[in-house]
């Protein structure tokens, strides 16, 4: 019976050990971007989404327990332009009325070597839904966690761009989401 006890203890401390290995991080939203680029007449802009939350529970020892989600505010895109910032929340574009928030959430995330992970999962944009991967670099620095990441899309897939801005001449249906979080 003792033997018992003291196997189910040890069982449950384990399994509370597992649990708690994972740890939920806090973004520094000073120095954390969240970014579009793409192309407009063949000329590379970059505008960052100002409104944005992320969660992050990472465990560096085994990445494979940790997840990761993003929640991106559509009309916070700033193109430097208030007209054009005005525009991309529109119908045609983002639909930010209707659809306010961009996700994504993590399926999988594995070790692709020192500093390397590979994250899986879905992202949401427009009412549109996709599984996608991408590589991300993760390093220590000042007691903080840095992850650097791109994630190319087609805008075109999420509705991004209909009626007359199904044209990619004027901007390109190629889109790199680029993001630097930094979290501790």
């Amino acid at each position: 019976m003792i033997q018992a006890k003291k196997a189910i203890f040890v069982s449950l401390l384990g399994l509370t050990l597992a649990a708690s290995a994972a740890t939920l991080l806090k973004t520094d939203p000073a120095k954390t971007t969240v970014a579009a680029v793409f192309k407009q007449m063949n000329v590379p802009v970059e505008s960052k989404f100002k409104t944005y939350a992320i969660t992050i529970d990472y465990n560096a020892a085994a990445p494979d327990a940790s997840k990761a989600s993003v929640e991106v505010d559509t009309a916070s895109l700033d193109l430097g332009e208030p007209d054009m910032n005005k525009e991309v929340a529109k119908k045609e574009w983002f639909n930010s009325a209707q659809f306010p928030k961009a996700t994504f959430v993590s399926s999988a995330i594995k070790s692709a070597g020192a500093g390397k992970l590979t994250v899986t999962g879905k992202l949401t944009v427009k009412g549109k839904s996709a599984d996608v991967s991408f590589p991300l670099t993760v390093k220590t620095e000042g007691g903080k966690q840095i992850f650097d990441g791109v994630l190319p899309i087609k805008r075109l897939a999420y509705n991004i761009g209909e009626g007359e801005w199904k044209d990619t001449s004027m901007v390109a249906d190629d889109v790199t989401l680029k993001f630097h979080v930094v979290a501790q």
